[in-house]
């Protein structure tokens, strides 16, 4: 019997102000001002200067403030931004994205990853229910396409935030799951309760557009990549 669980993780959520950033610019320098600014910008953020969450200035009083055009604020923002050290939020400005969730070479779950890093993670099920597999998931775990399977859509929060919408598909009669346990616990926590020993997997990370549906249960616009 083959088990998989396909895990999508999602867009980091961020939550406080900031205060004042000290930038020194050296305009005689051959480096571009737009890099000087990014890169003492991430330095502030590598000393803890920058708390996760924190809010910089828009982009019209950072570009005031240093004496700089907007589109070179803009430029040296956009920059951070590409290198995961931002993110820009409408509604909300840019802010400094939260730490990574770091994950151990063992076979563990977002919930065990976020709980030993001292978040607090929390769940909604969206989905818990006997259903037709799907033509593409039917190989990976070794059945006949259309095939009743289990399938098990939920939201992870951290924090009070939705970070990850989680998609699992399991052969039927695996565990005795609830929506009332999956809420309380981790995915694989129950499985390990029911016996089930994971011991290989196989693990596929890139990024996408955000769906409709997904946009919506993350908070975040249509087409964000995640």
């Amino acid at each position: 019997m083959t088990l998989v669980c396909l895990d999508i993780l999602t867009w980091v959520k961020l939550i406080s102000m900031t205060a004042n950033l000290a930038i020194d610019l050296d305009r005689s320098s051959p480096v571009p001002l737009y890099f000087q600014v990014a890169e003492q910008i991430a330095e502030a953020i590598r000393r803890g200067d920058l708390a996760p969450g924190s809010r910089l200035d828009n982009e019209i009083l950072l570009a005031d403030k240093l004496g700089l055009s907007r589109p070179t604020i803009r430029q040296a923002i956009q920059y951070l931004v590409d290198k995961g050290l931002l993110v820009r939020k409408r509604g909300v400005g840019t802010q400094v994205v939260h730490g990574q969730v770091k994950r151990s070479v063992e076979l563990t779950s977002l919930y065990d990853d976020l709980r030993r890093s001292g978040q607090e993670p929390a769940t909604q099920v969206l989905a818990l229910e006997p259903r037709p597999v799907e033509e593409e998931i039917a190989p990976i775990l070794g059945v006949e396409p259309g095939s009743q399977i289990l399938y098990l859509e939920r939201v992870r929060f951290a924090a009070g935030e939705p970070l990850a919408v989680l998609h699992n598909w399991l052969p039927l009669g695996l565990a005795q799951l609830t929506a009332a346990d999956l809420e309380g616990r981790g995915l694989y926590e129950l499985l390990r309760g029911a016996g089930v020993r994971m011991r290989v997997a196989n693990q596929r990370i890139g990024a996408r557009a955000a769906t409709q549906a997904e946009a919506r249960l993350l908070e975040e616009r249509r087409g964000r990549r995640c």
